[in-house]
């Protein structure tokens, strides 16, 4: 199974407890509904959210622009059945890759997406086809997780992994890569974006153990950001050890951190054909959830 059927397959299978589960991509959610708000000079008559998820984005835009079209892509089937039951006729839901959006081009007065981007194969692939989809004066509004998200645990991960040797390098490999800020810039200056702005907020939340970070991953269907899905008592050791370190490295009060790192994307398309020079600004931000 491909990388992307694999991700799809494994979100289609959580979307039934998906909600329960999602502490910051509710707030990542909130945070960019505000986000679109503040930034829109004009009310959007046609709205695509791109891994739209158990539709959570689009209910909150709803509320925010009544009139307003709603359209929603995902990957997994049972994510595109949820968002269908929770918004109704109000809404079109297409089962879809966000490389490849089943919609024709200049459709869309906005296009958004929360928590979705960091999974794709081809981070220029999506932003492209995002760009496709817009109207002329058209907005992008995105939110996803980026380098430095779920560092702790890779941190320990690794070095768990390296006391028994080559044997888990292969492992190790299979972490999961967010993209880095640079890399998104590089793809925004090849693009033809009037204007670009970009946030870059930390979000903090606490668990137990290692234990209960990890099911809280798996329980949204993000187990490849552990390093994959393995058994046996070989991965139970490592797992075992991953806590150790984890707990020796960033414990406090008998709580361990996690961090994630995400970054919020503004960016209007001209409005006419010409090309403008796009301008960038950079920002930053912290919250912490205990």
């Amino acid at each position: 199974m491909s990388d992307a059927g694999k991700i799809a397959a494994a979100f289609h299978r959580r979307a039934a407890e998906y909600d329960r589960h999602v502490a910051v991509q509710k707030r990542v959610v909130n945070n960019l509904a505000v986000f679109v708000e503040t930034h829109l000079d004009e009310e959007p008559d046609t709205i695509l959210d791109v891994g739209t998820g158990t539709g959570a984005l689009l209910h909150n835009l709803r509320r925010i622009y009544p009139e307003a079209s709603l359209s929603g892509v995902d990957l997994a089937y049972n994510m595109c059945l949820r968002t269908a039951a929770k918004l109704g006729s109000d809404c079109l839901v297409v089962n879809g890759d966000a490389e490849k959006i089943p919609f024709k081009s200049a459709a869309f007065d906005l296009a958004v997406s929360t928590s979705a981007l960091q999974w794709v194969q081809s981070l220029s692939h999506s932003l492209h086809e995002m760009r496709r989809v817009l109207k002329p004066g058209g907005t992008l509004c995105i939110a996803f997780f980026s380098e430095g998200t779920l560092g702790e645990l890779q941190r320990c991960f690794r070095d768990a992994a390296r006391k028994d040797g080559d044997k888990n390098r292969e492992r190790t490999s299979r972490l999961h890569r967010f993209w880095s800020v640079d890399d998104v810039k590089l793809i925004l200056e090849g693009m033809d974006f009037e204007q670009v702005i970009l946030s870059c907020e930390t979000e903090k939340d606490w668990y137990d153990d290692v234990t209960s970070l990890l099911r809280s991953i798996k329980s949204i269907g993000a187990g490849a950001i552990a390093g994959g899905s393995a058994t046996g008592l070989g991965w139970r050791g490592i797992i075992n050890e991953t806590s150790r370190l984890y707990r020796e490295y960033y414990g406090q009060d008998g709580r361990i951190p996690a961090t994630y790192e995400v970054l919020y994307i503004y960016a209007r398309t001209p409005s006419t054909s010409e090309r403008i020079g796009s301008g960038a600004v950079l920002s930053r931000g912290a919250t912490e959830r205990q």
